[in-house]
């Protein structure tokens, strides 16, 4: 589905030598780091995101060096509309219901939640949202997964608008991949593997073009609220691991256009993998 194909919603409702991310073109332009950041890995994070701070007050990152343990954010508190990371919750509220029934998803059921996950279909979406509760059903997981800011908005029923931060999302990311007594195994590794087959065109973010043995389980979100404040919110999460890295992170923006969204999360998740691939977040 081409990105500018999606929905708009009307209702009222690095070390000396690392080489940082750029601009891509056909997006306004961006301001970027112009030297390359110096110190621990804590500071040259520091030092990168003071400087994509000066595109926009309307972002937030949130990261876990899983070799380390140790987190990082910068604005991890930001709250802003899901959009279409939502759907990684929605996959999972259907796993569990079909698990508390004693039974599975139908055929139909595993279809949307594939569609939802790799290709980022809304009708997929639609139709599980519908079957599972809807946002007080969103609302009850995220509490069970202790995620304190993550929940449906009062304003719409629609699930693009449930409210989160990076921090919840960073954390929703690190129970799929470690376990929480509130999923089953089979469903967040199943999950998971959806996340990891991303269709190639929504592979920015945290998922930028990686190559090589290293592999990236992710989920991304975009779409213009133009009935609150005309931006569009441009959303990444997702692990990435391999070649010396394992790490969890989530970026959340709110831009004046797609384009504008896609290349900061992209030019902040190439920093990522370029700053964890350096050493480790201690």
């Amino acid at each position: 589905m081409s990105a500018f194909g999606r929905r708009t919603f009307l209702v009222g409702t690095l070390g000396a030598g690392l080489a940082l991310a750029g601009c891509t073109k056909g997006a306004a332009p961006l301001v970027t780091p112009t030297a390359s950041p110096a110190g621990t890995v804590r500071e040259q994070l520091d030092a990168v995101m003071a400087v994509y701070a000066q595109n926009t007050d309307l972002l937030g990152l949130s990261l876990r060096d899983r070799r380390s343990g140790a987190t990082y954010a910068f604005r991890g508190d930001y709250s802003t509309q899901s959009a279409s990371i939502a759907k990684v919750m929605i996959v999972l509220l259907a796993l569990r219901k079909a698990r508390a029934e004693g039974t599975e998803l139908t055929f139909d059921q595993y279809t949307w939640a594939s569609k939802a996950i790799i290709n980022s279909d809304n009708d997929s979406a639609d139709a599980l949202w519908e079957w599972v509760g809807g946002k007080d059903a969103y609302t009850a997981l995220a509490a069970d997964l202790g995620l304190a800011h993550t929940r449906g908005d009062e304003r719409s029923e629609f699930w693009s608008w449930t409210n989160t931060t990076p921090d919840d999302q960073r954390a929703l990311v690190d129970a799929l991949v470690d376990g929480s007594p509130a999923l089953a195994v089979d469903d967040r590794l199943y999950l998971l593997d959806l996340m990891g087959k991303t269709n190639a065109e929504q592979t920015w973010g945290v998922g930028h073009d990686r190559g090589g043995d290293v592999r990236v389980q992710m989920k991304n979100g975009w779409v213009q609220f133009a009935s609150l404040d005309n931006l569009w919110a441009v959303n990444t999460i997702g692990h990435v691991s391999g070649e010396g890295r394992d790490y969890t992170a989530a970026i959340m923006c709110r831009r004046p256009t797609f384009a504008d969204g896609r290349v900061l999360v992209d030019a902040i998740g190439a920093d990522l993998f370029t700053l964890l691939g350096s050493g480790t977040l201690s």
